[in-house]
Formats: structure tokens, sequence, C-alpha cells
């Protein structure tokens, strides 16, 4: 595959993903059409194969080879499946003057100007009384409005929106009390309305992705913080799982995440049990005592993958000075001092070993002093488990906003590097 046909690949998960939930689904189907199978959680699990679990919006994958045994260690490419959005409230049908609108809360951290006159959608699941899920996107369907200019000269030196006041979409023209937004989505889903018990609603981009510049160089489309990352190792542990064994014995692992944009903190978030459950159960199925399951953690090594910023050339002054990524110039590997990136010299050793092997290009990240640090999966998953980390992103510009930017090459690289990283003992 080349870095062109990896990035339409990527669109097209993407255009399929337009929540966590779906992300989910998608990545499920594709591991189904690779020959792994789903296992439910409360069923005995087979020793060894192939195989993934959802649970919500979180998606696992792995591959026990043949060979593997009870101090076998797991290389993990950890990632996350949520993008900063808006999240429909209870009693969600709202509006006046005519207008139907919807009541919405803001999801993590988004860029808000960005969503401003978009044709967006409602993207997420629905729960029946019975607890059936049922996934719905309804395409096209509300906007964000904004004020004309001739009713805000001043907007040009300084846009500033109120979440609760300006944040409200409109998806209609009607009155609240005759029209039903739940309705509305149940009719798109193909359920009962009546029967809805609870619903994980989230707003999306619905423009495709875009590659274009001078050279076809550069690649937009919402949402790739952070499914550049879930997708690159999608790829990369289908195609490790099609050869027979892997270079040595390893036992690879894809753990994209839910919910890291609000703090990782539920039960399909990287602050959750959901990874060590799995994991500790596939080292039961390899007969592991205690002592011998942590032999096997301590021998193994996790890839935290997320975006990282690019220099952006109208605001370099932002930047560190000394480090300046740039797009296509390979994925970075993001240091700082304070462990908000988990990298620590050991794995940034490993992480430069794992390139240099693959012949990809790779290139450091650390913020300037005056602009607080971000944080990832990466510290959580090294504190929770005592597995070595290092955090490790395609480069962005845009980050949260509704349309991010990326380079082409940058996530083909990412994903060659993680499946020689799944084929490799570190």
């Amino acid at each position: 595959m080349t870095s062109v046909e990896h990035i339409l690949d990527l669109r097209d998960f993407i255009a399929a993903s337009p929540s966590s939930f779906h992300a989910a689904h998608e990545a499920g189907r594709r591991l189904e059409e690779a020959g792994f199978t789903q296992l439910e959680e409360s069923a005995e699990w087979p020793a060894g194969g192939r195989h993934f679990v959802i649970r919500d919006g979180a998606i696992i994958a792995w591959v026990v080879p043949e060979g593997a045994s009870a101090t076998t260690g797991f290389n993990i490419l950890g990632a996350h499946t949520d993008s900063p959005s808006f999240k429909l409230k209870p009693k969600p049908t709202t509006g006046r003057f005519g207008w139907l609108q919807a009541g919405v809360e803001v999801y993590g951290g988004p860029l808000l100007n960005s969503w401003l006159d978009r044709e967006l959608q409602f993207a997420g699941r629905l729960v029946d009384r019975d607890g059936t899920q049922t996934l719905v996107a309804t395409g096209p369907l509300l906007r964000f409005p904004q004020l004309a200019i001739h009713l805000d000269r001043g907007v040009n030196d300084g846009l500033k929106l109120d979440k609760q006041q300006h944040m409200n979409p409109v998806w209609g023209q009607g009155h609240p009390g005759k029209e039903d937004l739940l309705g509305l989505l149940a009719r798109h889903a193909g359920v009962d309305a009546a029967s809805i018990g609870g619903y994980d609603i989230l707003v999306a981009d619905t423009q495709p992705g875009q590659v274009f510049g001078a050279n076809q160089e550069f690649f937009a489309a919402g949402r790739m913080d952070n499914l550049t990352s879930v997708h690159a190792g999608l790829a990369a542990l289908i195609n490790a799982a099609a050869t027979e064994s892997t270079a040595d014995t390893v036992i690879p692992v894809l753990a994209a995440f839910d919910h890291e944009e609000i703090g990782s903190g539920s039960r399909s978030g990287a602050c959750g049990p959901i990874l060590e459950d799995i994991l500790v159960r596939i080292s039961d199925g390899l007969g592991a005592s205690v002592s011998e399951r942590r032999r096997a953690f301590a021998s193994s090594f996790c890839v935290s993958a997320d975006a990282g910023h690019a220099v952006h050339p109208n605001y370099s002054e932002r930047h560190d000075p000394a480090n300046l990524p740039v797009l296509g110039g390979g994925p970075l590997l993001k240091i700082n001092a304070n462990q908000r990136y988990a990298t620590d010299a050991t794995g940034a050793a490993i992480w430069a070993n794992l390139c240099r092997t693959t012949g990809a290009p790779y290139q450091e990240f650390v913020s300037n002093n005056d602009v607080p640090c971000g944080s990832t999966i990466g510290p959580l998953t090294a504190t929770r488990l005592g597995i070595r980390t290092v955090d490790v992103g395609t480069p962005l510009l845009s980050m949260h906003s509704a349309r991010e930017l990326c380079g082409v090459d940058d996530p083909f690289h990412l994903s060659r590097i993680t499946e020689t990283f799944f084929r490799t003992a570190v």
C-alpha cells in the first residue's frame, strides 16, 4: 500500500466513523473481514487466535501467535476513538421564533468557531429499554449559524461565543411542542421512538476528507484527532496478522479507548479497567500465574499514539524554537519533562530503533515553556499497568477544529512503524 492509498482508506474510515461507537463498529467490521472473531466479555474465551472486544465506544483487538507462552510480552498501540464535539442533552428539542433547535453540551475542547456555518449530522447510539443498541447517523441535518457581520461590526476584532447561548444548532422550522428530535433520530435508525430508554448522540461534520495542495501533499478531514492513530493501528494489526508468525514472539494489541477528550475516566476509557481486564484474560488463557503475568507486563511496551502539533507558520512563537516539526516529516515523538507525555530515554531509544528498522522518519516534539502541555492516554496506561510507554502521533494543524489538517505521508509512516512494532519484541 502507498501513502496515497493509505490516506484514501483513512478518508473512508473517518467517513464511516462519525462517533466513537461507529469507529469501534467499523474497526470491528474490518477485523472480521480479516479473519478476527468478536468475543463477548461475559463468555468463555479461547486461548489463542485473533480476536477483538467492543465495549461501548472502545475496541481492543489482539493476536496470540503460535509459540506464545505465559511470559510473552504485549506490544500495545494505544489510541482513542472520540473527538471534541457537542453531545445531545436531555429534553433536546428546543427552539423559538419558528426555528427548531437542539440542546447540546460541549464535549471536550472543540474550537467553537470552526463548527459555525457547516452542514453537520447527529451520530451515536440509541438504546432501547431492553438494552438493545442501535447506531444512527443522520447525514446533513443541522447547522450552527453565525451572526451576520452587519449585526456585529466588530466581529473580526474578536469573536466571543457563549457556549450556552450561541452554540444551539438549528435543524428545522416549526415549534418544539409539535416536533420531536428524538423521534427524527428514531426514524433514521429504524426504531420505535417510544422504546428509547437512553442515547449517546454527538455532532459530527459531514464534509468528506480531501487530499489537496500544490503536490497533493495535504489531507483535511474531521476527527483526525484521533482516528488517524486508530486507523494506523488497525491497518498495522491486520497486516501483521496476515503472516503466519511474527519475527519475534510478541502479542500485538490495538487498544482504542473512548472518552480521552474528557479525561478518560469511564469504563471504556484509559483510566478504566478495560485494557487490564483483557490483558489478564489473554494471560489466563496462556496459563500464566500472577508472577508470570507480571513478568509478561515487565517485558511489554506501549506506544500511545495521538495527534500532535506541527509548527504553525502564522504562530511560530507558540512553539519551541528548536523543535519545529512539519507536515510530511514523519510521526512525532512527544516529550515532556513533567510526564504529561510518558516518553523517557529508554522508550525514545526503542522508538528510534523501530523507525530505523522500518526506514521511516520521525520528529521530536516538545512544548514551548510558556504554553501548557496537553496530555494523552500514555501516562495513564503507564501508571495503571507499569508498562513502559512512549507518546507519539501524527502532526496536525488546526487540532480540535471541526476539520483538521495533516500531511499525506505521516499517517502511512505511523502505520508502517506500528506494523514493525507489532512484529518485534522490544
